[in-house]
C-alpha cells in the first residue's frame, strides 16, 4: 500500500479530520498530529495527546465494514513495539498494554460501505500525567531513553500494511494471532457493559471478534465492553 501522510502541528482529533476528508482521499491516507486537543478513545473518553506521542489516523476502504479491523491495528502496534524490544499484549478489544500499564489504544470509526478510519494513539516520548502514572506507560519510560518518532511510525506502517493484507485475504488468521497475543484468555475477568458488570472466565475470542465468557449462569458472548482483570 502506498501511504500518503498529512502532517499537522495541532488538531482536535486526527480521527475527526480523517473522517472529514475520507470520501475524497485515497486508501492509505495517514493523518498525523504533533498534538491533539480533543483526542478520544472508545465511548468518547478523553485521550491525553501531548507532543512526543504518535497520534495518527489511517483511512482504509475495505469491501465492507468489519469490527475485527481493530485487531489489525492492535497487532501492528505489537509488531512495532517488538521492533524496539518491547513486548506488549492485547487487552480485548482495543488496548495495548506493556506489563500492567496501557501504552496504546486503537479506535475504528467510519461510514458503512464507504470507509473506515483507524485511529492509533501510542505513547512514545510523551510525559505520562501524574494521575495516570500507575495505569499508563510510554516507550521511552519502558526503555529509559527517547526514541525516534519517525522510526516508530515507519515500523508501525510497515506492520499495518502486512496485517491489513492478511486481513483482506485470511481474516481468521488475524483472530488466531489476536488469541495468541492476548493475556486475558483463561483468566478471571469482569466486563462492564452498558452499566452491567459481568464476571467470569475469558474463554475465547470468537471468529467474529467477540469475547466468549464463562459465567456461573453459562456462556455469554460479549460484543463490546470494558474488561478488567487481576494481574498474576
Amino acid at each position: 500500500m502506498e501511504w500518503k501522510t498529512i502532517r499537522l502541528e495541532e488538531i482536535g482529533s486526527t480521527n475527526d479530520y480523517a473522517r472529514d476528508i475520507a470520501q475524497k482521499s485515497p486508501e492509505g491516507t495517514v493523518v498525523i498530529a504533533k498534538r491533539q486537543t480533543a483526542g478520544r478513545g472508545r465511548k468518547g473518553r478523553k485521550w491525553t495527546s501531548p507532543e512526543g506521542g504518535l497520534w495518527m489516523s489511517v483511512i482504509l476502504k475495505p469491501d465492507k465494514p468489519d469490527p475485527r479491523l481493530v485487531f489489525v491495528g492492535a497487532l501492528a502496534v505489537l509488531d512495532a513495539l517488538a521492533e524496539f524490544g518491547i513486548r506488549g499484549w492485547i487487552k480485548w478489544p482495543n488496548d495495548i498494554w506493556v506489563g500492567e500499564r496501557k501504552i496504546a489504544g486503537i479506535l475504528t470509526e467510519g461510514r458503512a460501505g464507504e470507509f473506515v478510519v483507524m485511529g492509533i494513539g501510542l505513547n512514545v516520548n510523551n510525559k505520562i500525567p501524574e494521575e495516570l502514572g500507575e495505569t499508563a506507560t510510554s516507550m521511552a519510560r519502558v526503555l529509559g531513553r527517547e526514541i525516534s518518532l519517525e522510526k516508530v511510525l515507519s515500523a508501525l506502517l510497515k506492520a499495518l500494511e502486512g496485517w491489513y493484507r492478511i486481513f483482506k485475504e485470511e481474516p481468521l488468521r488475524v483472530i488466531e494471532e489476536t488469541r495468541r497475543r492476548t493475556l486475558i484468555l483463561g483468566k478471571a475477568v469482569k466486563v462492564i457493559r452498558d452499566g452491567e458488570i459481568i464476571s467470569g472466565r475469558a474463554a475465547d475470542i470468537l471468529e467474529d471478534g467477540s469475547l466468549l465468557l464463562e459465567t456461573p449462569s453459562g456462556l455469554k458472548r460479549i460484543i463490546h465492553g470494558d474488561v478488567s482483570l487481576r494481574f498474576f
